[in-house]
């Protein structure tokens, strides 16, 4: 292994940092689409695309108002209102990216694993999976005709975009899956799927394998029905430690994307994984969506320059007031400036209570960036 990953680089010249101001700004005519995913490819853009993890639903008023009259699974299974949630912070914010409102457990329900919410919070599956046969039932076969549904939507928001903003798909990984569905929905601390796999390693491989191919078949179908990008969230990578990520998740990761065979970009987010740049490189991501805790500046010279990253405002300055939304966002666009591939995101997602005042500021600011 290379001391820098930098040194694996296969398109970089002399004369082509990975960091260079950006001089073309009244030559790259184009769509938010098309800044999106040239930043994704690494491509010089005029100003860093942007969009925020959980944009959809949640912040907004008029989800609020949906949620009333609907609940999160029918809005969620409801072609027609997962399109206009979709759609709904694009007409906000003209982000430059558009997420499918959906929810990664729709994997595990097509599967054979229902879900729902407690009265109490959080999310509860119908039964926990406890047996090598309740894992040989999941009907891996079954998910693209069970997730018909989001292809639709999908379908439905790419018409309205009219080829102005990228629209992206996404599905939850197999290492954060296996937790919720192991647990049986939410945990204070998510403990049976690193027992399965440090006791029967065989078996949590097992429902991995299945879960992946579930998983790549899903965004296969999204990229089918008009996804120009996909995200995978590993959202729970952290609860392994890097020691253990290779073999729980990275390896899965890999297999998922080399099936989607660069149709288009595949972002990975793998939350609290933050030593394993190698790793994280080697699945053959695309981007690479980072948490608040890492110095994205230094993350830039570790990666080849074929790697985009995403990121990665805390959320939590969401909840301050809007001139420090604007500071906060204008100083890590100007940590970032003249890097090429780099899409401007949080550190996670979009809080409940974010003011629109405050996201307004945020998106002002990127779009005014130069």
């Amino acid at each position: 292994m290379p001391d820098s990953l930098a040194e694996t680089g296969q398109d970089r010249e002399p004369s082509d940092p990975p960091c260079r101001l950006a001089t073309r700004l009244t030559e790259l005519p184009g769509t938010n689409r098309q800044r999106f995913l040239d930043a994704c490819r690494c491509r010089t853009v005029d100003r860093p695309p942007f969009w925020l993890m959980r944009q959809a639903g949640r912040a907004l008023p008029e989800y609020r108002q949906l949620k009333q009259r609907h609940s999160f699974l029918e809005l969620v299974r409801t072609p027609d209102l997962a399109a206009e949630i979709t759609l709904q912070p694009i007409r906000r914010f003209q982000y430059d990216a558009a997420i499918l409102f959906s929810d990664i457990l729709v994997i595990a329900e097509a599967l054979g694993q229902p879900y729902g919410f407690r009265d109490t919070g959080g999310i509860e599956m119908a039964f926990a999976i406890r047996s090598t046969a309740e894992i040989d039932r999941l009907e891996v076969s079954a998910v693209r005709e069970r997730l018909a549904y989001m292809a639709e939507a999908l379908r439905l928001v790419k018409r309205q975009l009219g080829g102005q903003t990228a629209l992206i798909g996404f599905a939850g990984a197999p290492w954060t899956l296996s937790n919720f569905m192991l647990e049986g929905g939410s945990a204070p601390e998510f403990t049976r799927a690193r027992a399965l796999l440090e006791n029967e390693p065989k078996l949590y491989h097992h429902l991995a394998e299945k879960l992946s191919a579930a998983i790549a078949d899903c965004l296969l179908m999204q990229i089918d029905a008009g996804a120009e990008a996909v995200q995978i969230f590993d959202t729970l990578a952290g609860s392994l430690g890097d020691a253990r990520f290779v073999e729980a998740s990275a390896r899965w990761l890999g297999e998922i994307i080399e099936r989607i065979g660069g149709r288009v970009p595949v972002i990975l987010f793998a939350k609290g994984i933050n030593q394993s740049w190698s790793v994280l490189a080697q699945t053959g991501a695309d981007v690479l969506s980072v948490d608040a805790s890492v110095r994205l500046s230094s993350l830039r010279a570790q990666l080849p320059p074929r790697i985009a990253i995403q990121g990665n405002l805390d959320p939590a300055w969401l909840r301050t007031t809007p001139a420090q939304v604007r500071a906060a966002t204008r100083q890590m666009l100007e940590e970032m400036r003249g890097c090429r591939g780099y899409i401007f995101n949080l550190g996670h997602g979009v809080p409940p209570d974010a003011a629109l005042e405050h996201l307004d500021a945020l998106a002002q600011t990127v779009r005014g960036f130069a």
